[in-house]
């Protein structure tokens, strides 16, 4: 276990921290369309996407999230006393292009005992990933499942 290791009451409502970034690539969006088979042309089409809105290319919504997801686990300790236990809400308010560099906000929100288990609380995160212009362009409330250092 990480000396790092935090429990559900080692959390406040109000910390948070800022991810590297990283920015996204031509190969990002083939790779996430030949695992995803999302191959929606305004994804991989550049003559169908010069007639929609955007007019170019831009990256799926879920790749964001993906992506997202990894610069979190990549900024954070390892912490076997948390796992995910769902996401309540995910947006993608504007859009990513092949070229944007993007960073996570995450930030804990909310805390409560579970009401199953005294063994556990539950932690609501807010992850918010902005553009290299400060746009958001993935908002995300994660629900985490979290060891108690003392259940009773």
């Amino acid at each position: 276990m990480s000396e790092d290791a935090k429990f559900f009451e080692d959390f406040e409502i109000g910390e948070s921290y800022v991810t590297s970034a990283r920015t996204i690539t031509e190969t990002d969006i083939v790779t996430h369309a030949m695992h995803s088979g999302d191959w929606q042309p305004h994804h991989t089409n550049e003559e169908f996407a010069k007639k929609q809105s955007f007019k170019t290319r831009l990256a799926h919504g879920n790749m964001t999230f993906c992506i997202s997801t990894g610069l979190i686990f990549q900024s954070s300790s390892e912490n076997p006393n948390i796992m995910a236990y769902g996401y309540n809400k995910i947006r993608y308010p504007a859009p990513v292009f092949p070229g944007d560099t993007i960073k996570v906000e995450v930030k804990i929100t909310d805390k409560q005992d579970h009401p199953k288990s005294k063994t556990h609380g539950l932690l609501t995160q807010t992850e918010t990933t902005t553009n290299q212009r400060g746009e958001t362009v993935a908002f995300v409330e994660h629900v985490l499942y979290a060891t108690k250092r003392d259940p009773s």
